[in-house]
């Protein structure tokens, strides 16, 4: 047993000497495909080092806070590991300075997609106090992680990131634009991303690539993930349920079994928040009345939740863009609303929806109020977010009618910053080496 041990430390040794020799070599600067690649195997062997116990750490890796209905009261901490852990793990915290300690159990689930084996875990935080500041720690055995902040929401005052779209191929473009953001705003209570958080949903590097960038924000304030098109993909560029996704984020639950993890809503303050699944075409063979079943639950939630002020996150566009002759030739689409436009704008005049954020298209533009497929003096304000990864269409979309400010072009990456004041919300776009590209402040009308 020793001797198989010791050959498999020799094993994971080698492994990372020879993926050091070949960053030296160069080929990490000339190929994105082999970065992804090569931070798999660094990422493999890392996890089988702590596996037979080479380094002093805990088995766990991603470990991100991730949005409950009721963030003031409630938080839920996942994170994972590529082999079964040998000891039980436990999520400890307690509150900032004390030294009591309480235990949350933690769900495990062992996940297999493309091939590749995960462990997730999943611990739930409840009847915490408002605005109180709290630290956790996940602990196996003799092994402990660090001490991690996690802050209680309260009031109606807060900041938020939003990034678009971050599929990339090797996600330095997506690190470059995210971590920066995170560094001028480390008051932020959360951040959002707006869907195709990768660029293959089936594709486990990918996601730990995506992980890799946001763990440091992650661990510290909970994400609110959107489910985009490229997270139903398998590793064929067929599409299929998004299961990379609806597995590794525990979502609020919509009370709809079926769909579990791909729509919900949470309400920070006096600001109630939607997510809304957009994968209509995508998933139609899977879920055929998802469209009328998220309608539903959409008027329900609205009722039910309905705070001062309502915002809407959704992947894809509601607006549809034309093609620019100058770099699509012979490409034709006449400009107009989306079939997602069609199906959800008249719910948002209904329902007094403040903001209405997308993605998909990887620009931003900010097309002030529409009310009824027209430009207005009220209703909501659309924006749609922009790119934050390194999949980008240069001019390929005409400047739409309703559009009010665009992203200077040909775009590159940016982010955003949602502040919500006492008596209106503002949003800034900004590039990631801080540049101001836009600025939409909404106040609420007296009614």
């Amino acid at each position: 047993m020793k001797k198989n041990v010791s050959i498999k430390k020799s094993r994971i040794l080698m492994g990372f000497l020879a993926l050091a020799v070949a960053l030296v070599a160069g080929v990490w600067h000339f190929s994105p495909w082999f970065r992804t690649w090569a931070l798999g195997k660094v990422d493999q062997a890392r996890g089988a080092a702590i596996h037979y116990d080479l380094l002093d750490q805990v088995e766990a890796r991603n470990i991100r806070q991730v949005m409950t209905a009721d963030p003031s009261r409630s938080r839920v901490i996942q994170w994972q590991s590529d082999y079964p852990v040998k000891e039980e793990p436990v999520l400890e915290y307690r509150k900032a300075g004390e030294s009591s300690l309480t235990a949350a159990s933690v769900k495990e689930e062992k996940f297999t997609d493309g091939g590749k084996d995960t462990w997730i875990y999943t611990a739930r935080l409840e009847q915490l106090e408002p605005g109180q500041a709290y630290e956790y720690r996940i602990r196996a055995g003799k092994k402990a992680t660090e001490w991690m902040p996690l802050k209680a929401f309260a009031g109606n005052t807060f900041k938020a990131l939003i990034f678009p779209d971050s599929q990339s191929a090797d996600y330095s473009v997506w690190k470059a634009a995210a971590q920066p953001a995170w560094q001028r705003n480390p008051d932020a209570s959360f951040f959002v991303n707006m869907g195709d958080l990768v660029d293959n949903g089936e594709d486990s590097s990918q996601w730990n690539a995506w992980f890799g960038v946001v763990e440091p924000m992650a661990e510290k304030i909970p994400v609110a993930p959107l489910m985009g098109n490229h997270e139903t993909y398998d590793l064929n560029w067929k599409v299929r349920m998004p299961e990379g996704y609806l597995h590794r984020f525990a979502l609020p639950d919509n009370g709809r079994e079926k769909y579990r993890n791909q729509f919900y809503s949470f309400t920070v303050g006096d600001v109630h928040f939607v997510v809304l699944n957009t994968q209509n075409e995508e998933l139609k063979e899977w879920e055929p009345d998802l469209a009328r079943d998220q309608e539903a639950w959409f008027q329900e939630d609205m009722a039910r939740n309905q705070g001062k002020w309502n915002i809407v996150l959704m992947h894809k566009d509601p607006l549809q863009y034309a093609f620019d002759p100058a770099t699509r030739p012979g490409r034709d689409r006449a400009e107009g609303f989306s079939p997602e436009g069609r199906e959800w704008m008249p719910l948002f005049d209904r329902y007094g929806v403040d903001l209405v954020l997308s993605a998909h298209l990887h620009t931003y533009r900010n097309r002030g109020r529409i009310y009824d497929f027209q430009r207005a003096d009220h209703g909501p304000s659309y924006i749609i977010t922009g790119v934050a990864g390194d999949v980008r269409y240069p001019s390929l979309w005409k400047r739409h009618a309703l559009d009010v400010t665009l992203a200077p072009q040909p775009e590159t990456d940016n982010y955003l910053v949602l502040e919500k004041q006492e008596d209106q919300l503002r949003i800034q776009c900004f590039l990631p080496d801080g540049t101001l590209v836009d600025t939409v402040t909404i106040g609420k009308s007296e009614e």
